[in-house]
């Protein structure tokens, strides 16, 4: 059988890089110059496929906001324009790990194959790298749920080969394979650091999660959650033992309201007080506190997370954004989510606790009111789909945003209920460190939401073959629509000459 698994793998990782490679072409001969945020990365890996390494910044410190869309695309070529290939492009917020690998990958290429530096250092070339990480994400996403998802006879290859096609084509993750974006590689780097993790290599899993890092400061998040992993491995374990004595002690249980809450909260007050408790932690999770401790003092001497152009990266709280991904999770995993039991059943929890779930419709309606943000870029950019969302959802009247509440509650609802298979603690942490990812940022975008999606979407229980079909074919859909869209339903602004095209 495993055997047989194995044939089943291959053929889908085979014919999925067939796919890719074939779509690769169609954009490489659609789409020869930089587009989007690849002028500013493009530029960037060119110059240290050069050997110019130097981080030093001449020139103006940032390009014009995009404070309007008719100004959107002067500003870009004025930016494009501005900065040489010798000196760093403050539009740039991430630090360079996607150059730097870049250039370990296809420089050895010109030493091998005798390549031109034009050849090897072309925008095919370093674009052809993130379809490099979409095979290493395919492998890391099978491994991932052959480790995550519990071994039974209900659970077959299928199940979990068909799982693995799924997220790989994922649709917002699928498509920034063919583009010259952080996204593949930081997604590579972050499953692997959660895989050493599964598998008790933490020091492995800690320099993965500086890699992911290198590639996405927010990715430091998830590196916290391979830590926020073992403790709460740990913490199921006591917590296993405490409930196991206090039956054997045969101690009446503790009632009324919040009675669970606060059994765990006397539990966790307990076990932290607890010097070989914490001891033990220590030991097991020092990777990960050294990284913590590089990344504070990263934030210290670059005076915060982001570096380049921070007037259109600052933190804030916006609470939405927690509602946007209930959303979109919800969206693209309806055949999990979504059902008429599903649906009975949150209407019937709904009127028994009644003043609970008003409790947390008031609250929800408040954080919509009051922390509510709309990013000059969500605003001016017409080439994104979620310019469109706003637009016609949010924008459509300014009642909207609060009839959407209870969708948001049911959305937020069905994915802590698909979730209850994994331990409290495990919840606990995955929620945190979804709020810390989500929260801060101020822009809406949709690439936000992948690393979350994807952690999330591996430790649900593995779902029926048919509804896996039927999510790999909406997938298949999506993605056929959205490349068909991308490359040959282009547009032009006014004042602009430039191809536009609409992506994620």
């Amino acid at each position: 059988m495993a055997q047989l698994e194995g044939y089943y793998f291959s053929a889908a990782l085979s014919c999925t890089f067939l796919v890719s490679c074939l779509l690769f072409s169609a954009f490489s001969r659609a789409l020869r110059e930089p587009y989007m945020d690849e002028i500013f990365h493009l530029p960037q890996a060119q110059r240290y496929c050069e050997g110019h390494f130097s981080l030093s910044q001449v020139g103006p410190p940032a390009c014009p906001a995009q404070d309007t869309l008719e100004r959107a695309a002067p500003a870009q070529r004025r930016c494009r324009g501005r900065f040489s290939l010798s000196q760093w492009d403050p539009m740039i917020t991430t630090l360079p790990g996607l150059y730097l690998l870049s250039v370990g990958v296809v420089k050895p290429a010109s030493w091998i194959f005798g390549w031109s530096e034009h050849v090897v250092c072309s925008i095919g070339m370093l674009r052809f790298v993130n379809l490099l990480f979409s095979v290493g994400n395919f492998y890391l996403l099978y491994l991932l749920l052959r480790k995550v998802q519990p071994r039974h006879k209900a659970t077959s290859s299928v199940q979990r080969i068909l799982s693995t096609v799924t997220l790989a084509i994922f649709p917002t993750l699928y498509f920034f394979n063919f583009l010259y974006y952080t996204e593949a590689g930081s997604m590579f780097f972050t499953l692997f650091a959660y895989l050493m993790c599964l598998y008790g290599n933490h020091k492995t899993s800690a320099l993965l999660g500086f890699c992911g890092f290198m590639f996405r400061q927010t990715n430091i998040i998830w590196a916290v959650f391979c830590a926020g992993n073992v403790i709460a491995q740990k913490l199921t374990e006591a917590w296993k033992t405490e409930l196991q004595k206090k039956k054997e002690e045969r101690l009446p249980p503790v009632r009324g309201p919040f009675s669970e809450f606060r059994k765990i909260l006397r539990f966790l007050l307990a076990y932290s007080t607890s010097f070989k408790n914490l001891s033990a932690l220590l030991l097991l999770t020092w990777p990960y506190g050294l990284l913590a401790l590089l990344f504070c003092a990263f934030v210290a001497v670059n005076g915060g997370v982001v570096i380049g152009d921070r007037s259109s990266h600052e933190a804030c709280l916006h609470f939405p954004q927690l509602f946007y991904f209930c959303s979109f999770t919800l969206f693209f995993s309806f055949p999990h989510l979504l059902s008429l039991s599903k649906i009975r059943a949150f209407l019937c929890l709904v009127w028994k606790r009644k003043l609970q779930f008003l409790a947390v419709t008031l609250v929800s309606i408040f954080l919509v009111w009051r922390f509510t943000y709309a990013h000059k870029y969500l605003l001016a950019d017409n080439r994104h789909y979620t310019f469109y969302v706003w637009k016609r959802v949010f924008q459509r009247h300014e009642i909207v945003r609060y009839l959407l509440v209870p969708l948001y509650i049911f959305a937020g609802w069905s994915i802590a209920d698909s979730l209850k298979s994994k331990p409290i603690f495990w919840n606990l942490m995955f929620f945190v460190c979804l709020f810390a990812v989500t929260v801060p940022q101020k822009l809406l975008e949709f690439r936000y939401f992948i690393l979350p999606y994807v952690i999330y979407r591996l430790n649900i229980p593995l779902p029926p073959t048919s509804r896996l079909v039927c999510e790999l074919g909406c997938y298949a859909v999506i993605n056929f629509l959205t490349f068909y869209i991308f490359l040959h339903k282009t547009f032009q602004w006014p004042d602009s000459p430039d191809t536009q095209r609409f992506m994620w």
